[in-house]
């Protein structure tokens, strides 16, 4: 631990908030939905709130019930963890010992990497295709080369918004990846996705090496309550993650609101997604618009390229002045684009109409 940078994966949006004095006028950095949870979900954790002196259900029987009918997979091959962050920690921690190596592409999910070097594990990094997408076959060659324990691929990929077709997850599985290593397959922006590009869910016993985690934060909106599912082989890693998982560390209020909104989520998950689409469909015009491009997204968030990295830091602080919060990454050449999450409305108004300004500060700084 001596040896490790003290560093966190993000510096949180309130900590800009208290230094500019201000709130943001539009909180676009952090992929949240924004209109939040169901009406449903918010009368269950209601509810839920006057058992609070209560401890909630350590093994989620209930949810994970649900889940299991819903995705037609064996309830003991789900357990459930305080969003993605921790069951990916979880993972880490099963499989990862001092020394192992780890691969993933160089620029992805930077939270995942900080897991790895806190196990002490050595990180490998894949460089993205040309179009921004995680090259697989690339990601399972260095699997090979370094003996690699653990792959991690997110899709919808975070922070770009690209895809990978499920077929091609396949393929990487029967094709690339070495028989004793593990694929982390994190699918946060799962609901977001084209069909073809969710592989569908089988037997997770079928094959041992497969991970795949979602969660309840995005197209759900209960980002704030910290909840998330794994599907895996539940003798080889849900079994083993059991014996030492902090089986309270989902809170009962959470839970409630989890199960209400898969219960709830016929209706309400079809309108959410219209509605981000909508808001990708502006925020690609006034892109088009300005002549600055942008990459087709799966998720609820646009990566916008401002063609260089100095330019795109000029950029984020430009929209920072104008109260709008955006995040970019951090590793060239990925470093060029801006992200930015499909908020409200009201909020893609506000980035909608401060974006000519934002582009004209950079240009003039330039």
């Amino acid at each position: 631990l001596a040896d490790l940078a003290a560093e966190v994966p993000f510096v949180p949006p309130e900590m800009l908030e208290q230094a500019a004095g201000a709130p943001f006028r539009a909180r676009l950095g952090a992929n949240e939905l924004m209109r939040g949870p169901s009406p449903a979900a918010l009368e269950a954790m209601r509810v839920a709130c006057a058992r609070a002196g209560l401890y909630g259900d350590p093994n989620a029987e209930a949810l994970r019930a649900a889940l299991a009918n819903r995705l037609r997979v064996p309830k003991p091959a789900l357990w459930v963890g305080s969003g993605i962050d921790d069951l990916m920690n979880q993972v880490v921690r099963l499989v990862v010992d001092p020394g192992d190596c780890v691969v993933t592409s160089r620029g992805g999910y930077p939270t995942f990497d900080y897991h790895v070097r806190a196990s002490g594990g050595r990180l490998v990094h894949v460089p993205y295709r040309e179009n921004f997408v995680q090259d697989l076959p690339a990601l399972g060659a260095a699997a090979r080369e370094s003996s690699a324990k653990l792959v991690y691929v997110s899709n919808p990929d975070n922070p770009m918004g690209t895809w990978n077709s499920g077929a091609a997850i396949q393929e990487l599985l029967d094709s690339h990846l070495p028989r004793d290593c593990m694929l982390l397959l994190d699918e946060a922006y799962a609901e977001f996705a084209p069909e073809e590009a969710v592989p569908p869910y089988t037997d997770p016993a079928a094959d041992p090496r497969l991970v795949r985690l979602r969660t309840f934060s995005k197209a759900y909106g209960l980002a704030g309550c910290r909840i998330g599912y794994g599907v895996a082989c539940p003798d080889s890693v849900v079994g083993h993650i059991h014996k030492f998982r902090q089986h309270f560390g989902v809170n009962c209020v959470a839970l409630a609101g989890a199960l209400a909104s898969l219960e709830d989520s016929d209706g309400r998950l079809g309108e959410v997604i219209g509605d981000i689409r909508r808001g990708r469909e502006e925020y690609a015009a006034a892109c088009d618009k300005h002549g600055i491009g942008y990459l087709p997204s799966a998720t609820n968030f646009m990566a916008i390229d401002l063609g260089s990295e100095h330019r795109a830091v000029a950029f984020l602080e430009a929209l920072r002045a104008r109260g709008i919060w955006v995040r970019k990454p951090g590793v060239p050449p990925l470093d060029r684009f801006v992200r930015v999450s499909v908020g409200t409305e009201a909020e893609r108004k506000v980035f909608v109409e401060e974006l000519p300004q934002a582009l004209q500060d950079i240009a003039q700084a330039s």
